[in-house]
């Protein structure tokens, strides 16, 4: 009588341990607990166990320090982490990828989590001739960089911040938070160009101003000068004893390019996350898909997922379709929330806006309706809208007919729509009011183990504020049952 023996598990090599890279393996880890499936290896350069880089402008702000900010390290047969290692090639036809310790790893599906680093702009004294950051200078991608900035940013001096995008402004208000005097250089005509229209941007430098940050727009940086500051287009020199360069990122797709595999701004791949080269994935920031994504922390937690079902045979028809992005920016005392299309470029004729604008107050509203539907909005000082609107955008539930209202915060009778999907609490996670309830119900009673249980919490940090809000009323809620 013969036996069937099982196979031997496939080999996934993930090449990166950030924040997908390692979302990636503990996926796996929670779908393939024995490893019986599939044996994953992950390598990362750096010595440190997987972090939450978006938390990074927090640490330099002194409200987390390195080891709150590491995420979970799978312990399961079926996952091994090699830090401090590098890969230097990736030869397709033997699927193999070679090491900076001399060693290799084969593969029978490799995984390209490799992200993304500074881009550093053409400007004189920003960069070294070797192409790393010049005297005074440092990016803001990783924990060498916050400890570099850190080093440079002492209480009372001052620090020119290079880019007034998200991570710049973040990286500004945390400056402020140490005690630097910071001024923001933004080339655009307004800061955060991307994610908020020009009038929000004028309160939100407002917000900024009375911090002690000042904001610089639509100035280009035409020198940096260690010991002294950054020189502008009109001449002026901003002091600075440190220069934080948040002007953009570039993908690490070094090793996709040199294998052969098709490469544009990032490694191009399809709704299965597969590259030109079936065999080989790639997620997150180095990843290039047509619905977006890069970037942000949300989108690339959903490729991971999506790549660790296909991959472990959970759900082989998975796929990812692209991103829908909320931008919140993490600043102490602004609460700022953006989405959609806000830009009046972007609008048409068919689309209703609704604008309340309070510069003296520093706060600032806007919401686009189209067909019944939100399409984007704008947020600044209005944190019970932002979580209202939000909401209806991630289900697309229709938008109640007072818009002021739902602007303003003030209860409004909902449409209830049996087509919408859950409402979302923590976008990053994925998780709804419903799972948080769930939680509740099974035991959670703080945010702490909530974040245990449902993971909500753990990305960028922006549904703080409404999972409080919720576990406060629900324990409200069981407070004035009767007893007895």
């Amino acid at each position: 009588m013969s036996t069937v023996q099982s196979a031997s598990p496939r080999r996934i090599v993930v090449v990166g341990n950030g924040m997908v890279g390692a979302r990636f393996a503990e996926e796996v880890a929670r779908l393939d607990p024995d490893g019986e499936r599939v044996h994953v290896t992950v390598v990362g350069a750096e010595h440190h166990r997987a972090y939450n880089r978006v938390l990074l402008s927090g640490v330099v702000a002194g409200e987390y320090t390195p080891d709150q900010i590491s995420l979970p390290m799978p312990d399961t047969p079926g996952v091994n982490v090699r830090l401090g290692v590098a890969a230097t090639g990736l030869d397709t036809a033997e699927r193999r990828v070679d090491l900076d310790d001399g060693t290799h790893l084969t593969y029978d599906e490799l995984v390209l989590a490799t992200g993304a680093r500074a881009a550093f702009p053409p400007i004189t004294g920003v960069t070294a001739p070797d192409g790393r950051p010049g005297e005074g200078v440092t990016a803001l991608r990783d924990l060498a960089d916050c400890e570099r900035l850190l080093a440079l940013a002492r209480p009372g001096a001052p620090v020119v911040v290079l880019g007034g995008g998200v991570l710049g402004l973040e990286a500004a208000r945390g400056l402020v938070g140490r005690g630097a005097r910071v001024c923001v250089v933004e080339s655009s005509p307004w800061i955060m160009r991307r994610q908020i229209d020009q009038d929000a941007a004028r309160t939100l430098a407002r917000c900024y101003e009375d911090l002690g940050v000042s904001v610089h727009s639509w100035r280009v940086a035409s020198r940096w000068i260690p010991g002294t500051g950054l020189e502008l287009d009109d001449g002026r020199v901003l002091p600075g004893d440190a220069l934080v360069v948040t002007a953009g990122v570039r993908g690490n797709t070094e090793l996709a390019t040199d294998a052969g595999i098709e490469v544009e701004h990032g490694v191009v791949v399809d709704d299965c996350l597969a590259t030109s080269d079936s065999r080989v994935h790639a997620i997150g920031d180095c990843a290039q898909h047509p619905g977006g994504g890069a970037g942000l922390v949300q989108p690339g937690w959903e490729q991971a997922s999506v790549l660790a079902r296909r991959l472990t045979g959970q759900a082989p028809q998975a796929r990812y379709t692209g991103a829908r992005p909320l931008t919140r920016l993490k600043a102490e005392g602004i609460e700022l929330t953006a989405f959609g299309l806000v830009q009046e470029e972007d609008l048409g004729p068919e689309t209703e806006t609704v604008t309340v604008s309070d510069p003296h107050g520093r706060r600032y509203a806007k919401l686009a309706v189209r067909r019944e539907r939100v399409v984007g909005a704008v947020l600044l000082g209005f944190p019970q809208a932002a979580a209202n609107l939000s909401q209806l955008y991630d289900t697309g539930a229709p938008v109640p007919a007072d818009r002021l209202a739902l602007l303003q915060g003030l209860p409004v009778a909902p449409q209830e729509d049996p087509r919408a999907a859950p409402a979302l609490v923590c976008r990053c996670n994925a998780v709804s009011r419903e799972d948080i309830e769930q939680a509740w119900l099974d035991g959670a009673r703080t945010r702490e183990t909530i974040a245990e249980r449902t993971r909500a919490t753990t990305g960028c940090g922006g549904c703080v504020r409404d999972v409080n809000a919720l576990l406060a009323g629900m324990e409200g809620g069981r407070s004035a049952e009767p007893v007895g």
